[in-house]
Parts: structure tokens; sequence; C-alpha cells
């Protein structure tokens, strides 16, 4: 995103940064069901977006497509159309191949501002032109190299069905027209994770099956003079992009945080993720869970808040304020007398403008085996809703006419969405547990429906391949509306619940009346004791009650 790239110098420690996108991605002998799993945090404050689509199409030779910039829809010049383009909706095609990223930056030397092509506008394309994710890498790494890459370093996400992989390109400088990149292919019983630091170091060059890089990887770094030992010993993070304290605490931190769920012995990598340590043994790129990871087990995980780990963001500091909310304002960075302080950065944070985990099946109908789980807002305070790769038509809620950045809309999930998440963010004990118990209450019905309705669509898929994925865009539409109208009613329950910082009691989810028809009398919760606590603790016997 533009935004990134005026901000990367974050992560050379002297800034701060805006945005916060993290990619988890499982191997299909990692999760529970056999499905490749990915997901996306689209993080950027001010961003709005909604569901995309790209239907599928032909063209004739010599049609040239117009490209913008994905972050601002800047102009940016022509390149030639596919002759052939795929069905495209959110971040998945109708071949289920799944594609998303994370800024890093890296050195800025290597960023070319002529080129056509940023990573938003490779991605679409990418998915667009690509039936699996080896495809989609070709595609991707040759466009770049035709038309030039305009945007700093990027890692991304690239999956289908069957394999996972992690691919990292920089420019080569002003006017290049080129690129380097590596790409690795994930084991499938593997966990890996990118939350924006550059995580590929050494690579295999020998290995051709699961190792894909340009010719000139090494050699440019050479040409720079940033690189002169052994080609087995080059490291691509280390040359191009190599982790400061920010790099580490910022962005490391929340791929230890990843694996540290499915993994006994993490604790060991924990002066990695803390930033501090120089001599800290460095992260795996991936590793292998402890047992199968479910895709509930991977939305929980975009929900984390480094909960019960050193960094958790808890009731311990004062940060979190009266209601003890797992969030920080920004900027990351901040000054008290002249000294340099900074907050956390968990996975779950409220600059999230859409969040996902894709889910893609090999052994289903390739329009039915892919589901985008899919939300308009910070994966913590949405429920995930299913969006079938096949779909042709997005939801009103996630495609709303006349919704923009600075224009609400209560047809809109973001803007719904966001109403709800802004009332829960300061009061966040509080009212939490209410707009949770919504919350999975819709996202388990979704996951006790998908067999029924998939059946179904399979059942017609052999004798009417339309009608099927008919059924399942509207299926996934009807079900993107109801989250929607769910998100309104709760709006509205934790206006009047929790109205003036008490709380009207309820039963049965209807609120309580005096025998004469009144509210019942509310409670008042107060300060929590642990926040009471750290209140005397600062003011001293400033509010102490005399002996009467």
């Amino acid at each position: 995103m533009l935004r990134k790239l005026l901000l990367l110098s974050a992560f050379l420690g002297l800034v701060d940064i805006a945005n916060a996108c993290t990619n988890f991605i499982v191997g299909k002998k990692a999760s529970a069901d056999g499905s490749v799993i990915c997901t996306y945090n689209a993080d950027d404050y001010g961003l709005f977006i909604n569901l995309c689509h790209y239907p599928a199409g032909t063209h004739p030779k010599g049609t040239m497509r117009k490209i913008f910039n994905w972050d601002i829809n800047k102009y940016q010049g022509v390149i030639s159309e596919a002759p052939q383009t795929y069905n495209v909706i959110g971040n998945i095609n109708e071949f289920q191949v799944s594609i998303a990223e994370t800024t890093y930056g890296g050195r800025e030397e290597m960023e070319d501002s002529t080129g056509i092509l940023d990573y938003g506008s490779l991605i679409y394309l990418a998915l667009q032109r690509s039936k699996t994710a080896r495809e989609a890498i070709q595609v991707m790494t040759t466009l770049a190299q035709t038309y030039g890459y305009n945007s700093g370093g990027e890692t991304f996400t690239i999956c289908d069905p069957n394999e996972a992989w992690i691919m990292e390109m920089m420019g080569k400088g002003p006017g290049s027209k080129g690129v380097v990149w590596v790409a690795l292919r994930v084991p499938d019983d593997a966990i890996c994770a990118h939350a924006n630091q550059s995580r590929i170091t050494k690579f295999n060059m020998n290995d051709k099956a699961n190792v894909l890089y340009s010719k000139d990887v090494v050699s440019f770094a050479r040409s720079k003079g940033w690189f002169t030992g052994k080609d087995k010993d080059f490291s691509w993070r280390d040359t191009y992009a190599k982790p400061t304290f920010g790099g580490r605490r910022f962005c490391d931190a929340r791929v230890w945080s990843f694996f540290n769920h499915f993994a006994n012995d993490f604790d060991k990598y924990l002066p990695w993720a803390l930033g501090k340590d120089k001599d800290a043994e460095d992260m795996p790129l991936w590793i292998i869970p402890n047992k199968k990871v479910s895709v509930q087990d991977v939305m929980a995980c975009m929900r984390d808040h480094y909960e019960n780990t050193p960094l958790a963001l808890d009731s311990s500091s004062v940060g979190g304020g009266v209601w003890e909310m797992p969030y920080r304002p920004t900027p990351l960075r901040f000054k008290v007398d002249g000294k340099n302080y900074f907050n956390e950065r968990p996975v779950s944070t409220q600059q999230t403008a859409f969040s996902y985990v894709a889910q893609l099946r090999s052994w289903l109908p390739r329009e039915i085996g892919g589901v985008l789980w899919f939300g308009n807002d910070d994966g913590n305070m949405v429920a995930y809703t299913p969006i079938y790769c096949g779909n042709t038509t997005q939801p009103e809620c996630y495609n709303t006419p006349g919704a923009d950045a600075v224009t609400f809309s209560d047809k809109n999930a973001f803007w719904v969405c966001n109403w709800v998440s802004n009332m829960v963010y300061p009061r966040y004990n509080q009212m939490f547990p209410t707009l949770k118990e919504v919350r999975d209450s819709l996202e388990n019905s979704y996951f006790a429906n998908q067999l029924t309705i998939e059946k179904q669509a399979v059942a017609l898929y052999n004798t009417d391949k339309a009608k099927a994925i008919s059924l399942l865009n509207q299926y996934s539409n009807d079900k993107a509306q109801q989250m929607l109208h769910h998100w309104k009613d709760l709006a509205v329950r934790l206006i009047v619940k929790f109205n003036d910082m008490t709380v009207k009691p309820e039963k049965n989810g209807v609120f309580v009346r005096t025998p004469e028809g009144t509210g019942a009398a509310v409670k008042r919760p107060g300060f929590s004791n642990a926040f009471a606590r750290k209140l005397i603790k600062e003011t001293g016997d400033k509010y102490e009650c005399p002996v009467e």
C-alpha cells in the first residue's frame, strides 16, 4: 500500500508504522480436514475496500488492460490483457487459488517508481490468470519483469488446494523494470507465517521442486556489494531486508504468537520476538504443529492479542484503560520526557479493513471446494461469513453503492461492524462478551450448515453446474446479509444494555422489567479490582475515605 511505502522507515526503527498485515499458512497435511488454509488481515488506517469481483472473460488479441494502483486508484499505465481470465471473488479464484501479502519494505534503493505494477495489481492479475499456485508465481514474476514493479519489498502467500508457497519480491532500483525474487513451497505438514518482516533466509538452490527464484537473486546483490560470500550462504532477508528491533517486536512477534499456539517449546524463541537481544536464536520459517490445525483454530489466531504470553495486552498494564482493552492507540512509538517508548502490535488490531481465512479443498469440485471466510473489520470483532470461490455476485453489505471511507452507510458491513467495534474498544471487558456471544453463535451456525449446503451443491453440480454455483452464491450472500442484520441489532443492544457505563439486566436475551413495566434497576460494575489497585497505587490516599 502507498501508505505502507511512506511509512516503511518504521522497520528501520525510525518512526511509526500504520500498516499491520498478517498472513498465516497451513499445509494440507497439517490441517484438521486436509485443506490448505491461508489468511490475510489487510490493515491500514483509512483503508476502505469492498469484496472485489472480476468476472471470467475472453479477450481479443491486442486488448490492453489499464492498471490503477490498488491502494489509491492512481493510473499507472497499460499492459497486454490475457486471452482468457478466470472468475475472482475477493482474494480467491474459481480454481481455489488464493493470494495474500504483507509489506516489509527492505532496501529503499531497490524501489522503482517507474514500474507499472504495484503489489496489489499483481495479486489480482495473477488470480485472474492462474489455475495453480505455481502458475500464479510465474504470472506475477513474469509481469513484474516485463512491466516493472513499483512497490517496496513484499512477502506473498500463494496457495491452491494442493500447495502452499511463500514468495518474496523486490525491485532492482529506479528505472530498472526488473525484480529479484524467491519462492519456497511450505511443506504439506507444516505451518508458516509472515507479518511485515521478510522471513526467507537461506534456501536450497538445488531443490527445483520446492524452491523457485530469479536467476540473478544472488548476482544482483553481489553487483551492489551487499553480499560477497558463497551462494549457499546467501540469505535473502539478511541481504535485502535485515530485521531491526521493530521488524522483530512489531512483526515477527506475531509469527511467534501463531507458532506458539501449536508448539510445545516455543518459549526458546521469545527473545527473538522481544527484539532486544541481538544474539537471540532466530525462528524457523515454518514448524510442524503439535496437532492438526482447524479453520476455527486459525480464526482464533487471527483474533490474538498475545493472551497468556509475556507480550499480553492485559489488565497488568494501565494502557488498556478502565475497561482493560487489549488494543492500543497509534502511533506505535511515543515519547515521554524525551525518552522513546512503544506499544505492542498484536495480530488483532483496530485498523483492519478486511480479514479472511481461506479454506482450499482438493477433493471437492473446484467452485465448491474454496471458501473465503470473510469479514469487513478487525477479525476479533466480526463473524467470518462464507464466500464460495465460484461466486459471481457480492452481497450488498460487502459492495455497497455510495459507501466509502468518508461516507457511512447502515447497509455496509465495514461501517456497521466498525460502528459496533468502536463502541466496544473503549469499554472492552464490559461490552466484548456480548459481541462475542453474537459472533460465535453466527459462526457456529455457518460451520454447522457447511456440510449440508455443500452436499446439496455437489449433488447439483453433476447435472447442472451453473445451478450449483448459483445455490452457493445465494447462500453466501444470504449469510452475509444475515450477519449485517444481527450486527445492526447488536449495535442497538449495546447502546441500550450499557448506557451510561451501567448494565441493564437481561433474562433469555430480553431486558428485564419491573412488575410496573419500567426497566429493572441497572447494575453499576465500577472499576475492576485490577484497575482499582492501579488507580490507588497512582493516587495514594487522595481518594481514601475518612473514618466516620
